[in-house]
Parts: C-alpha cells; sequence; structure tokens
C-alpha cells in the first residue's frame, strides 16, 4: 500500500482552533504492514476525514477527527460519564426511542428533525455504538458486530452531495491508499445526481456504480419527516470475479465500508417529497471494516481491535485459534466481539439487571459466559474450578483501552468486581439451568413425536428460564434451536409484559402534539428560566394546550398546558421534579380575576417549558401577560432536598468507597430518592456515619457557591457528573466547599443549615448492582421526627413501658407468640398423625406380581405443614412400596396437595414432582418437588374431590402396568 502521510498536531483554521471530536473513542491500532508514515506539519485538508496515527506498542492509533475547514468548524462532544440536571441550548436530548447508541447520527437526530437549531455548521464524531439487533449473526459472519466504533462527517446545511462525495473518495483514494479498480459504488435508483458525480468528478467506471432500491438505499427518519437517497462505497476483495453478474450484497466479495445519506427532502403526509430548505449530509465510515481492509485480514474479527481478545480467550480455552474447527472459531469471534461491548457498557455505569440497558449487558455476559463453556473454559481457565474467566479476558480488553480511553483504565476494579460477581451468580443458576432446559426439549420432542407436531418449547417454560433461572430468552432459542424446537414467543411476550407491568413504574415522557393549523414548533421559542434568581415574574404567554391540541384562550375548568416566553418554574430534569405554583392575572380595575394552579412543569422540544395545570377562576389568552409565582414553601423544600443529595452522595463516597457511583435520583418535596452503584447492602453501622457525616456539614452552616464556567475547567476542578447527560461547552457547577462539587442544574440553599437535618428512612437493593437510599431533610426531617415521636407514644401507651422499654418489652412478646405458634404447630401435627392413623386402613392394594399399597384421601382443612407431617406417617406406617396422595382445603381459595412415594415406587419411574403438577392444574394451581416427596396447591377447592379421582384412576393404572 502506498506510504499515507498524515498531521501530528491540530493547526488553527479559520481564526479559530478546531478540535476533534474524541468523546466516547475506540481508536483502532493498524499493524505496521500498513506501511503508515507520519508527516511534521499539518496540511491544510480539504473536506474528508483526518486520520491521526499515534505510535503505541510498534502499531498506530488511528482516530477520525475534522471536516473540512474552509469554513468556520467546531466539535460537539455528548459526554456520557456521569450526570448533569442544568443543560444549555445544545445537542443535549438523550433519544428515547433507543436504549443505547446504535449509530454515529443519532446526537444528531434532534438536528435532522428540526426540532433543536444547529450550533455548528458541521461536525465530525468517532462514536461509540451498541447495537444487538444483529447478534445471532456476531461470530458466524466476517462484519458484524454488538460493539463498533463508526467514524462520522456531518453537515448542518453547509456542503451537500458534490463535496461529500469528492472527499470520501479522496479519503478512501489518496489517504487510505486504497486502489481506486477495487472500489464500488452503490446509488439510489432515481439518484442520477450521484450517479454524475461519482462518474464524472471521481471518475468511477459506470460498470462499477450500482443503482439500488429504496430498501438498500434511501434514508428516512419514520413515516414523514426529512429523509434522502444514500450512497455507499465498496471494496472488492475478489476483482479477479469480473465485472458482471456482480452483487454488493455478496459478503464473500465485498464490504460496504462507507455511506453517504444526503437528507435532502421532507417527507409529507400524503408521501410525497418536497426540498428541505436545510439540507444535510450523514456520512459512516466503520472503523472494524476499514482496519480490515487495510490490515488485509479476511474478516473484522482478526483485526487487531479484535484479535488479541480472541487470542486470550483461546488461551483459556487450551484451543489455538488457527488449528480450531469452524464452530470453535466462531464461538472465540462471539467472546471477542461481546467482551469489547461488556466492558464498554460497564464502564460508562450501565449494571447488569432484567430491565432497560442492563438487560444489554446482562444478556451480553450470559451469552460470553456460555459460550466460553462450549468451546471448553472451566472456571477461571487456569486451575481453579470455582473462578470466573470474564474477568482475565476483560483485563486484555481494559490493556488495550487503556491508550483511548483512560476512564477504562481508571474504572477497572469496578468492571472487574461486577464481571467476576455476574458470571458466579449467572454459575449458580446456569447448571439448574441447563438441566431443566434439557428435560424441557426432550419433553417437546417426545410430545411432538407422540403428537406428529413441530417440536416447541411453552412460553411459559422459556419464560421460567428467564425469570427464575435466569437465561435470557435469546440463549434458551439458541440451545432449543441446536435441538431442533421453536419456542412460542408470543406466549412468553405475555408473561414478560405481565412481569413488567407488575415491576416497573411507569415512565412519564412529555409530548407535545400540534394539530396541522399549529406548528408549536417554529412558532414558540426556548422559554427563559430565571428561577435561581427569583420565584416570581412578569411573563407573556406564547402557547396554550388542551389535550395536546393548540387553543387561543382556556376558561375556568380546564386543564392546560401552558407556554411562557419567561418562567421561575423550574422544570422536570436532573432527578428534582418541576414546582408547583400559580399562573394569574390580578383583578384590577375592570379587568377580571384569573388563576392557573401549576401542579408539574417538564421540559420538551429543546428546552420549552410545559407548566400543566388548572384553571381555576376566570380566562387566559395568548400573547396576554401574566403573573408567574412559584410556591415558595415547596420551592424550599425540593432545594433542601437537592443539596441533601449531593451531600450523601460525598458520604456515600467516604463511607464505602470512591467506586460508587450515582444510578439515578428523585428530588421531591417530601423525600428524597438515591440509587448508586453497590454490590452489597449498606450495614447499620455505615448508614449510622453516612448520617453523622451529612448531619455535621449541615452543622457547619457553610455557604453553597455555584458557578457557570467550561466544562474543561469544571472537569478538571474535581467536579462530579452524572451518567447518561450531554454537557455543553459551559455548565453549571454547584459546590459545598470541601465537601462536594457537582455538575448540577437544579435549585439549591445558600446555606447548609436551611437542612436543619437529615434521616435515612430507608436502604435497599433495587437491581443487580443497584442500591437505593429513601431519606428527609428540612421540613420534611421535622415532620419524620414527629410522626415517629408520635407512633412511639402510641406504642409506650399500649405497652404501658417507657420508651426505653419497648425493645425489651417487644421481644418478650415475640418470644410468648413464637412458643405460642409452637405448640399450635406440635398440637395440629399430633392431629394430623391421629387422623392419617385413621384413614390408613384405607389403603388398597395394586400389581400382581408385586403387591404396592395405594392411598388416595381427602383431609377436609388440614393445612399444609399437617398434611406434610400426615403424609410422612403414613409412608412410615404402610411401607416400602407404597404411593400416598393427600389433598385438603385449608382455607377459602385454597388448596394443599401432597404427594409421597417410597423409593421402591420411584425406581419403577414414577416421580412425585411430574406426577402432582397436573393434578394440581386442575384445581387451578401447580407444584412439584423432588421424585419422592412434592407439594402442590390451587385456588379451586371445588375441583379437589374431582383431582383426587383422576389421581387415584392415574396411580392404579401405571402402578399395575409397572407391577404386573
Amino acid at each position: 500500500m502506498e506510504s499515507l502521510k498524515l498531521p501530528l498536531s491540530l493547526a488553527n483554521h479559520g481564526g479559530k482552533t478546531v478540535v476533534p471530536f474524541l468523546a466516547s473513542s475506540l481508536v483502532s491500532r493498524f499493524q505496521p504492514r500498513c506501511n503508515l508514515t507520519l508527516s511534521d506539519g499539518c496540511r491544510n485538508h480539504s473536506g474528508f476525514i483526518i486520520i491521526f496515527p499515534t505510535k503505541h506498542s510498534n502499531m498506530y492509533s488511528v482516530r477520525s477527527a475534522l471536516v473540512r475547514t474552509r469554513s468556520t468548524s467546531a466539535s460537539i462532544q455528548p459526554m456520557t460519564e456521569e450526570l448533569v440536571e442544568d443543560k444549555p441550548k445544545d445537542l443535549r436530548t438523550d433519544d428515547p426511542t433507543v436504549l443505547l447508541t446504535i449509530a454515529g447520527m443519532l446526537q444528531f437526530k434532534p438536528i435532522f428533525l428540526g426540532k433543536v437549531p444547529r450550533q455548528v455548521p458541521r461536525a465530525t464524531t468517532s462514536q461509540r455504538c451498541i447495537r444487538t439487533n444483529d447478534i445471532e449473526n456476531v461470530g458466524r459472519t466476517s462484519r458484524h458486530h454488538t460493539f463498533f466504533e463508526m467514524l462520522g462527517n456531518f453537515s448542518f446545511g453547509d456542503y451537500f452531495k458534490k463535496e461529500a462525495i469528492k472527499w470520501a473518495w479522496e479519503l478512501s483514494i489518496s489517504e487510505f491508499g486504497l486502489p481506486a479498480e477495487r472500489l464500488w459504488i452503490s446509488v439510489y435508483a432515481d439518484d442520477d445526481e450521484a450517479f454524475s458525480i461519482w462518474h464524472d468528478e471521481a471518475s468511477v467506471p459506470v460498470e462499477r456504480i450500482k443503482r439500488m432500491g429504496e430498501e438498500d438505499n434511501f434514508w428516512t427518519s419514520g413515516v414523514t419527516g426529512p429523509c434522502g437517497p444514500c450512497s455507499e462505497i465498496y471494496y472488492d476483495f475478489h476483482p479477479e470475479r469480473g465485472l458482471s453478474d456482480t452483487d454488493l450484497g455478496d459478503d464473500s466479495r465485498f464490504i460496504e465500508f462507507y455511506n453517504l445519506v444526503f437528507m435532502q427532502y421532507n417527507r409529507t403526509d400524503d408521501g410525497s417529497l418536497e426540498p428541505l430548505k436545510q439540507m444535510n449530509i450523514d456520512t459512516g465510515l466503520g472503523l472494524e471494516r476499514i482496519a480490515r481492509i487495510l490490515q488485509k485480514v479476511p474478516n473484522n474479527y482478526e483485526t487487531d481491535l479484535i484479535f488479541p481478545i480472541i487470542e486470550k480467550t483461546s488461551e483459556l480455552a487450551n484451543v489455538p485459534y488457527a488449528l480450531a474447527e469452524d464452530p470453535v472459531k466462531t464461538n472465540l469471534k462471539i467472546i471477542g466481539d461481546h467482551m469489547r461491548a461488556i466492558v464498554f457498557l460497564l464502564s460508562d455505569g450501565v449494571v447488569p439487571s432484567n430491565i432497560g440497558r442492563g438487560y444489554v449487558v446482562r444478556r451480553l455476559i450470559r451469552r460470553a459466559v456460555r459460550t466460553g463453556r462450549l468451546v471448553g473454559i472451566k472456571g477461571d481457565g487456569r486451575g481453579n474450578i470455582e473462578g470466573a474467566f470474564l474477568p482475565i479476558i476483560a483485563e486484555k480488553v481494559i490493556d488495550m483501552s487503556t491508550h483511548i480511553d483512560s476512564d477504562v483504565k481508571a474504572r477497572a476494579p469496578r468492571i472487574l468486581e461486577e464481571l467476576k460477581r455476574e458470571e458466579l451468580r449467572f454459575i449458580q443458576t446456569l447448571e439448574r439451568g441447563e438441566k431443566l432446559l434439557d428435560q424441557m426439549l426432550e419433553d417437546a420432542l417426545s410430545s411432538a413425536k407422540g403428537n406428529g407436531t413441530t417440536p416447541c418449547l411453552s412460553g411459559k417454560d422459556a419464560f421460567l428460564l428467564y425469570d427464575t433461572y435466569g437465561f435470557p430468552v435469546e440463549i434458551t432459542k439458541e440451545v432449543a434451536g441446536e435441538r431442533g424446537v421453536t419456542i412460542d414467543m408470543n406466549t412468553f411476550d405475555v408473561e414478560m409484559e405481565n412481569q413488567r407491568r407488575q415491576s416497573q413504574a411507569a415512565h412519564s415522557a412529555v409530548k407535545l402534539e400540534v394539530g396541522n393549523d399549529a406548528d408549536l414548533t417554529g412558532s414558540v421559542s426556548d422559554t427563559e428560566f430565571l428561577g435561581y434568581d427569583t420565584i416570581s415574574t412578569r411573563a407573556v404567554v406564547e402557547g396554550l394546550l388542551v389535550n395536546g391540541k393548540s387553543v387561543l384562550q382556556v376558561s375556568k375548568g380546564s386543564e392546560v398546558e401552558v407556554l411562557l416566553n419567561r418562567t421561575p418554574f423550574y422544570a422536570e430534569s436532573g432527578g428534582q421534579i418541576g414546582d408547583n405554583g400559580f399562573v394569574f392575572i390580578p383583578e384590577a380595575g375592570n379587568r377580571e380575576k384569573a388563576v392557573i394552579e401549576i401542579k408539574d412543569v417538564k421540559k420538551s422540544l429543546g428546552n420549552i417549558f410545559v407548566h400543566t395545570g388548572t384553571v381555576k377562576e376566570g380566562s387566559i389568552e395568548v400573547g396576554r401577560e401574566v403573573e408567574a409565582a412559584v410556591d415558595a414553601r415547596l420551592r424550599q423544600r425540593a432545594k433542601v432536598h437537592h443539596t441533601a443529595t449531593h451531600l450523601l452522595q460525598s458520604a456515600l463516597k467516604k463511607v464505602i468507597g470512591k467506586e460508587t457511583s450515582q444510578a439515578g435520583s428523585l428530588v421531591a418535596f417530601d423525600r428524597l430518592r438515591f440509587d448508586f452503584n453497590f454490590h452489597r447492602p449498606v450495614s447499620d453501622d455505615e448508614l449510622m456515619k453516612i448520617e453523622d457525616m451529612v448531619n455535621s456539614w449541615i452543622a457547619d452552616a457553610t455557604l453553597l457557591q455555584t458557578k457557570v464556567m467550561p466544562l474543561a475547567d469544571a472537569k478538571s476542578a474535581g467536579a462530579i457528573a452524572m451518567f447518561g447527560e450531554k454537557y455543553g461547552e459551559q455548565v453549571r457547577v454547584v459546590e459545598v466547599p470541601g465537601v462536594s462539587m457537582e455538575l448540577c442544574g437544579g435549585t439549591h440553599v445558600s446555606n447548609t443549615s436551611e437542612l436543619r437535618g437529615f434521616k435515612i428512612i430507608s436502604e435497599q437493593g433495587i437491581a443487580s448492582g443497584i442500591r437505593r437510599i429513601e431519606a428527609v431533610a428540612g421540613e420534611a426531617f421535622i415532620e419524620y421526627i414527629n410522626a415517629r415521636d408520635s407512633y412511639m407514644k402510641q406504642l409506650c401507651s399500649s405497652l404501658k413501658v417507657k420508651a426505653e422499654e419497648v425493645p425489651t418489652r417487644v421481644e418478650i412478646l415475640l418470644e410468648e407468640l413464637r412458643m405460642a405458634r409452637n405448640e399450635i404447630s406440635a398440637a395440629r401435627a399430633k392431629a394430623a398423625v391421629y387422623k392419617a392413623s385413621i384413614v390408613a386402613n384405607k389403603a388398597f392394594p395394586v400389581g400382581t406380581s408385586k403387591t404396592i399399597r395405594v392411598l388416595v384421601e381427602c383431609m377436609d382443612d388440614m393445612d399444609a405443614d399437617s398434611l406434610k407431617s400426615a403424609a410422612e406417617y403414613l409412608m412410615d406406617e404402610l411401607q416400602d412400596p407404597a404411593a400416598i396422595i393427600l389433598g385438603s382445603c385449608p382455607g377459602e381459595g385454597k388448596v394443599s396437595l401432597i404427594a409421597a412415594f417410597t423409593p421402591a415406587v420411584v425406581d419403577m419411574g414414577i416421580q412425585a414432582g411430574k406426577f402432582i403438577g397436573p393434578i394440581a392444574k386442575l384445581c387451578g394451581g401447580g407444584g412439584g418437588g423432588r421424585p419422592n416427596f412434592a407439594q402442590a396447591g390451587g385456588r379451586k377447592p371445588e375441583n379437589l374431590s374431582n383431582a383426587l379421582e383422576k389421581a387415584r384412576a392415574e396411580l392404579v393404572s401405571l402402578l399395575s402396568e409397572k407391577a404386573s
């Protein structure tokens, strides 16, 4: 390959320093065989991505950097480290339609959709992406990944099609040194302009330009909205196959490494296309793909981005990659891919769980664990059968990432500990789950063979594996597929949805819906927030919405959303809830009084504050000047709890370790809630230390300091950010000197003494690796203490003791209660045995060659424990071989069942656990247990008699057959 000369440093362009887009970059290290050389000066490149090589361990680091610098250029850096509540007017809004960044253009989507004005004319990115929709193809094809880096160029109404094509070609040919004859181009079928530019300007022969349909080469943001044709550059690995009958989708010959999206149309409601006033460019170049091409390896996995991870895995499995069979190579590739995704997800604060992003990383970890077992890794691969192997591979990923993202190295202890804990936790249930899944698949295959149907695993069984044994349904599908069994996913989805409804709180979001005759996006400007300095102001009503529709006037009784040009109301963000208060017109002269009570405030469409409330008096119309006043008492309660949250986080870091980080928060009027990453419950002693520390800071009466400063200055000063938030160049920093410094847009007290007192009211786990503390401060603290004092007085009065004597008195009462319960239980057991002795003579013999005693009996209202005592007595009384089925109705709407089989019966292949399940279903329940002893329950006592009759008939039939 031709020598590639690249600049070592950045120069000033257009009077402004151009900064490369470095946020969340992953660097490719090219082998020396690529023959890259460096130039000492900085050439003035004119439009394509510039690649900056950095020598590292005899390799070169390649990073995307700048777009064309002829005009004013800038880069936009989305922070994804920890969290900030204040968001200046930049590209700060997370996309609610995705869990993780799945494409390089995602952060610019609001600009492309016209919801946020552009801040710069162009930008370049190097974006880490996670995408799992093609996870089944990972390792099986040469190019699919769950984790990849997309290098991108973006123009927001600046340059367009001709320049984008020219620079993409120049980068590919002149800078990367790719042979022009190996490059093929795809264009949208109707895009004659792009076809002409490629042919006339770039001199690509017409036979290497392919027109393709809308499905392949036309980008859309949805049914309506911005859209446009695409053009892609493909590399040809086998030009010797000629030019005829070529298929760019042939992975064995071609790989698409560069995509250009020409966003030039708006698709209207009727499906027609109209030209956009601002035409945009979105280009993406896959780092893994270009690395494969330049390093001349057969697939993306064998580039130095992934192959060292595969080699480490091969070492643990004691299977040399070069000598491995194809299925083993596939599994090694899967682990190599997944480990990159896992390490960076954990580094960015995503904690394994069963919902949202947490489910993505948990699924990848468990898939990697199972795949590791398939390639023969036992334990930690180094002789410790009880150890974990993922942390050993993760150390390699971390080492490879150190010079790319220093945060990964800094967070290594937490990453490795989380991986170890998650792997060992999964191993504990994996073997049990695998055995259960194996039995389920055997049953499905056997049933299908008998019925002549296609073998299918029930959705309920798949959900049981997911919910109880931690098997991601994708793993269940893979294992089932290997055995030729499908899964009833419809039933699984129903079970999953039922669980979500039970376990997940509703996640609310603001949505402005405007009619065709009112485009508020263009007519309403951003709201000016004055709430840091005042709690009341005059403002002008810029918009009113009722049921999401724009109206000109609202009157008494209407539920309304009010848009003001300025506001003192804090809008919900960063965990702090929105202010309450009033928007009103005071009565004066002949002017009628009007009042809207505001109960919530949220942000929408960038920085527009939406005040939600009810019209209590009079009427208000658009354009009217009003008074906007925040409820001062509630604002103070929110301020107190927000400052207390900052103090709590500092105390947590001091008491349980600096590695803990915020995972979410709620700042409300009545309490605060703080979620944080930690692997175990916080002890009572630690909670007491945290409380004491916060209360000592409150007693210090420290003045808070609030500053607005550049983001870089805030980070170097040590300000804590919050994971998942985006930052502008200027950020608001709230500092309690000597205690806490955080990036925060919330409202805070002026002095810590305003908190008055701090009390933790609960600490609990809410997900794997996530703990939650709820606490109160200020007025809510006083209310909490007063309420507890009142409860204690009532307790003292009832027990007739002093407050300090309550614990002793309660212990005495509990012991008396335990003794009474034990006596009752013993009496019930005796009664059960007595009743069992009476029904024992009802046992009847079954079988010819071998006589088996069978007893199936209803024991009236006997509770489950007593039923168990009766069954145990009968097992001894009837002796081996014997089979016993007992049922009872211990309460309204309750059924208890027990199956007890002696060893000789079990040896015949009849198991109590499997036998009792179908019987319990007749009573509206289920159950199971060991082969010799099983319990079950139900909700339909009226069916018990029929269920026992069925049990008797089936048991007699089975035993007669086995014992004849």
